[in-house]
């Protein structure tokens, strides 16, 4: 949606950086396997910093950065906000000139590629990792050692409009699988909708919608001590069957639009279920119009054999080796991670805060629906850190549109996805 559909197509493009990055490098050769970054000075920040952030956040940014500067008299925090669409270009022209940015805002599925070229500084010890939700802890790991912090967060949950679930003879949201398919099935014998939930039918990004169900059946996207894909799993094969359950019973669209119609087709009632993240909200409350916002509600993913689960996204904050001020680097990145900080920053921009403590902040704890998002969070998992990801999981995408409309054999759909995922190999 708005904030992953532009991460993921910039990192698609970013599979193709393969330099390395000029200035500080290990000493082993460029290996940072289970390495930690040296330490940070106490006292204040000095000097000046070069930030680039994405999109929106990079827009918005420089309102945040005014406090740093206040709390540390003297330095200068100089933000460059970046379009989506150009930011693959400009990270790849710094890091092959060796003139990254001091710190920079990355995409989760970036970390795999630009760790391996060496151009990442691996956290400090004095960053606490425990302090973040571990699905988003895990997105700044590659191969054992962790590169910056999780900025902000994402996950993906269960919209449905309770009037209609009222309808549908429902006054609660479906806890496991049987009930969502017995629900999004009522929907549409007794509330009159076209279909009874929106799933995506195949094709970019397809896979994001998957795996909260694979994940909740157990799945693991590696195997080999994590170091090979694991596309062909039983619990693999035993989400995708149930996911093509719902295009086969006719319960999903399987020729729904390239271009989503979500949002007015769950104000008028035409698809009254859909998995998204918390963007969502404001987008279908406007959509819907006043009053909208008691007529729907969100929930946890139905649980599988292993509980709920779902996906995590956002974006990480990094510093790059061949910064000239590394200590003010760092120190800029640990306020970031700061909860007053955290929640200061979801009233600015609405990103959800990573920091755990953070959700006890009144501006997020009075949010009955964001507090779905908070529970979801703390089981929520990221894809592998690999830096062919991108390139291999086009593969799922693929066979995944294959099942949901052609009816091909899961079994078969996730074989391939395998081999091709095997050929390109995980870029480690």
């Amino acid at each position: 949606m708005r904030r992953t559909t532009a991460i993921t197509v910039a990192c698609m493009t970013a599979a193709a950086l393969t330099v390395t990055a000029c200035g500080r490098s290990a000493d082993n050769g460029g290996s940072t396997a289970g390495q930690t970054g040296a330490a940070v000075s106490t006292g204040k920040a000095t000097g000046t910093i070069t930030v680039w952030a994405m999109g929106a956040e990079g827009d918005k940014l420089s309102t945040l950065t005014k406090d740093f500067e206040a709390a540390n008299p003297g330095v200068k925090v100089q933000v460059t906000a970046i379009p989506w669409d150009a930011a693959h270009d400009k990270f790849t022209t710094a890091i092959t000139a060796g003139k990254t940015p001091d710190v920079a805002m990355v995409g989760t599925t970036w970390m795999g590629e630009f760790a391996s070229s060496d151009a990442l500084d691996p956290t400090p010890a004095q960053v606490d990792k425990s302090a973040f939700f571990e699905g988003a802890q895990k997105t700044t790991e590659v191969n054992g050692t962790s590169y910056g912090i999780p900025w902000y967060v994402e996950t993906r949950v269960l919209f449905y409009r309770t009037d209609l679930a009222k309808k549908a003879g429902y006054d609660a949201a479906p806890t496991d699988w049987q009930g969502l398919h017995d629900m999004a099935k009522a929907m549409q014998t007794k509330a009159g909708a076209q279909y009874g939930i929106g799933l995506q039918a195949g094709g970019e990004g397809s896979w994001q919608t998957l795996m909260p169900f694979a994940w909740s059946e157990g799945a693991d996207l590696t195997k080999d001590g994590g170091k090979a894909y694991n596309f062909d799993s039983p619990p693999m094969l035993k989400a995708t069957q149930y996911y093509q359950s719902f295009f086969t019973d006719g319960i999903s669209n399987k020729s729904a639009p390239a271009t989503p119609t979500t949002e007015p087709d769950f104000a008028s009632g035409k698809v009254p279920m859909f998995i998204s993240g918390p963007w969502m909200m404001s987008a279908v409350e406007k959509v819907g119009g006043a009053g909208f916002k008691d007529k729907y509600n969100v929930a946890p993913i139905p649980a599988g054999s292993a509980g709920s689960s779902s996906f995590v996204g956002g974006s990480n904050f990094v510093v790059f080796k061949n910064t000239k001020n590394r200590d003010t680097s760092w120190k800029f990145v640990q306020w970031l991670a700061d909860p007053k900080v955290q929640a200061k920053w979801y009233t600015i921009s609405t990103d959800l805060p990573s920091v755990k403590s953070a959700w006890q902040d009144p501006a997020l704890a009075a949010d009955k629906k964001l507090a779905v998002f908070g529970k979801q969070l703390e089981t929520a998992k990221a894809p592998p850190s690999f830096p062919t990801w991108e390139q291999a999981v086009k593969g799922l995408d693929t066979e995944l549109e294959k099942i949901t409309k052609t009816g091909e054999d899961p079994a078969q759909g996730l074989k391939t996805a395998q081999q091709q995922a095997e050929s390109i190999g995980t870029g480690l």
